[in-house]
């Protein structure tokens, strides 16, 4: 997903910025003030950071200009909301997409994505599909609108032949390895929901994540 250090023109690495700076304030502070609420969850914090860390790290070249990989920005956006910290960490010790580009990638994997995917999830919660479906559906919705919305900000820069053919052209260079990535992801990050829902069941109950019933039985 991560746009190349120097691929964007100024104008659009500027107004990226704009958008993603008071987005990530709020986000750090809503995690800041969910952590001084519920210190419990330090550790599920460090659990979703790692998960999309690590899962960021597994990177395919891409003739876009960015590169194709899973996101992992569903498990973090189902526990705490939209929140863009590791952005900064791989742009700078993992050489992902680089200091100019960062509003761009922020903007994409760690507000519009993961604000879609969590949509998906409360979308499913309510109607009751479990939390088992809803984490598949978020992760999911998470990672592939990831890449559209890294089409779009391509599209805007380079939009030849025009806007809409050049958002088609970008995500279609992108869906062959990232359709199946998403839905890789999706099941990879179930597994780790599964072990959240055996092991950290009190602390989800805690935070209104899940409901009772989705507590395993041996559990309840």
């Amino acid at each position: 997903m991560h746009i190349m250090e120097g691929f964007l023109p100024p104008m659009w690495c500027l107004i990226w910025y704009i958008v993603m700076i008071p987005i990530v304030g709020y986000g750090l502070y809503q995690i800041r003030k969910m952590v001084d609420e519920n210190p419990d969850i330090t550790a599920l914090l460090a659990v979703s950071g790692a998960f999309m860390f690590v899962l960021s790290s597994l990177k395919l070249p891409s003739v876009t200009g960015s590169c194709s990989h899973p996101c992992g920005n569903g498990l973090g956006v189902a526990l705490f909301g939209p929140a863009t910290i590791v952005l900064l960490f791989q742009a700078l010790l993992l050489a992902h997409g680089g200091i100019t580009t960062l509003g761009a990638n922020c903007v994409s994997m760690g507000i519009v994505g993961p604000f879609v995917g969590w949509l998906g999830y409360k979308a499913c919660q309510k109607a009751g599909l479990g939390s088992k479906v809803s984490i598949f559906v978020c992760a999911f919705l998470a990672d592939i609108v990831t890449y559209i919305v890294t089409s779009i900000q391509l599209a805007l820069a380079f939009p030849i032949p025009d806007l809409g053919a050049a958002v088609a052209k970008f995500f279609l260079v992108f869906a062959p390895t990232q359709l199946p990535l998403a839905i890789a992801e999706a099941l990879l990050t179930l597994i780790i929901w599964n072990t959240l829902l055996s092991y950290k069941s009190d602390i989800l109950l805690k935070l209104n994540l899940i409901n009772p019933q989705d507590v395993p039985s041996g559990d309840a």
